[in-house]
């Protein structure tokens, strides 16, 4: 008890310098946050598989430090947005199929970072991440998947079917997103804008004949189109060895060349989109990218994910190869940000889920008298038949 009350008079007698010393020290840590980082950093990185290409993407690149802040809180904001809807499909707010992006957030943010806000993509049902890449606000997304009006698509596409400007989904159907993607890099070559169209699909959806039937139809036509495939290891929960004769993704263009790329580092797939869609803009028509990546959820809400894979399995990903966390260490180890700076971060990316999550519980769901709304662009409105013969809905576009 003398112990206490001798510490206690101790801090009163201390007081004022004491704190004064707590603020300097306060001081000199945000001093170093915002005056002493480099600039940019120089690294090396792992050399892409190449088919029927003589050269590939450089290996040997430039990160600047406003660049690395920018990937980073891309990367978090996807992260815990997708751990939110894991959170709120649990507690039955979010219904239906819910595939997550946890794993995969430097495929969709690498690929984002390296085209124009005018060039096109398209992917399958696993949305989220590239929807927020491609500018869609997260309280617009999480909205979306509880069904409300504020969503994205006004609460009708819920998890697999989100759209914004140049992006078409967000598709169901296994592989059938990939003959879209054609057809939009057609109308790229047809109006001579000199833009791309970025396709993708997943390891699952590669062993689909239409797939091929596209490649054909690229080729031929010299078609500005970058198909690439998500190669997470699992189509639902089958492993890639069990469900391909072979599993070289990116030579399975065959007349196409490829290239194959490590998805779990966002400056490789940055830098193998910036060479691919050089190719595509300089006429030499399609190309394509496999990407090696990793999803730590299963393949929806409602697959546990460990029935095919061990626990073991996941976590050693989580721990080796992180895309998040090894773009955290190479700014922190290259002075390019502090362990203080990414924690600021972290906490307003978890700030901004909170709030979207609590737009997206609250906001109002869209009324029945919608339901026939949006159905064309630009058109008169237009009665729509309901359920029978009796209802009947106004479509307005």
């Amino acid at each position: 008890m003398r112990k206490m009350l001798l510490a206690a008079l101790s801090r009163v007698l201390q007081g004022p310098a004491a704190a004064a010393g707590r603020t300097a020290s306060r001081v000199m840590v945000a001093s170093r946050n915002y005056a002493d980082f480099a600039s940019e950093a120089t690294f090396e990185i792992k050399k892409c598989d190449l088919h029927r290409l003589e050269e590939g993407p450089s290996t040997t690149v430039v990160l600047t430090r406003e660049e690395g802040l920018h990937y980073y809180k891309t990367m978090q904001t996807i992260r815990r947005m997708e751990l939110k809807s894991d959170q709120l499909y649990k507690q039955k707010v979010i219904r239906g199929f819910c595939h997550l992006y946890d794993g995969q957030e430097a495929c969709c943010v690498g690929l984002e970072v390296a085209i124009k806000p005018t060039d096109h993509v398209i992917t399958a049902y696993r949305v989220h991440g590239f929807t927020y890449a491609r500018g869609v606000p997260v309280r617009e997304i999480l909205a979306e998947l509880t069904g409300r009006k504020g969503g994205c698509v006004k609460g009708k596409g819920g998890s697999m079917h989100m759209y914004t400007k140049n992006f078409y989904g967000g598709n169901g159907i296994v592989g059938a997103q990939v003959p879209l993607g054609a057809g939009i890099a057609l109308a790229c070559k047809y109006f001579g804008k000199n833009e791309i169209c970025l396709t993708l699909y997943g390891d699952g959806a590669a062993n689909q004949g239409q797939i091929f039937e596209t490649y054909n139809m690229a080729a031929l036509w010299k078609l500005p189109c970058v198909f690439i495939c998500e190669n997470n290891r699992y189509g639902m929960g089958t492993s890639v060895e069990r469900a391909a004769a072979s599993t070289d993704y990116y030579k399975r263009g065959d007349f196409i060349p490829g290239l194959r790329v490590d998805g779990m580092d966002i400056l490789c797939v940055r830098e193998a989109t910036k060479f691919a869609a050089e190719y595509c803009r300089a006429g030499k028509g399609p190309i394509v990218m496999e990407l090696q990546t990793y999803r730590y959820h299963g393949h929806s809400m409602s697959d546990p994910g460990i029935s095919y894979r061990t626990r073991e399995e996941i976590q050693e990903v989580r721990s080796k190869s992180d895309p998040i966390t090894l773009l955290k260490d190479r700014m922190v180890n290259n002075n390019l940000a502090s362990i203080e700076e990414l924690k600021e971060i972290d906490v307003a990316v978890r700030k901004e889920i909170e709030e979207a999550a609590q737009f997206a519980t609250t906001d109002p769901e869209p009324p029945l008298e919608e339901l026939g709304n949006h159905i064309y662009s630009n058109e008169p409105p237009f009665e729509v038949r309901g359920p029978n013969q009796w209802t009947r809905y106004k479509s307005v576009s």
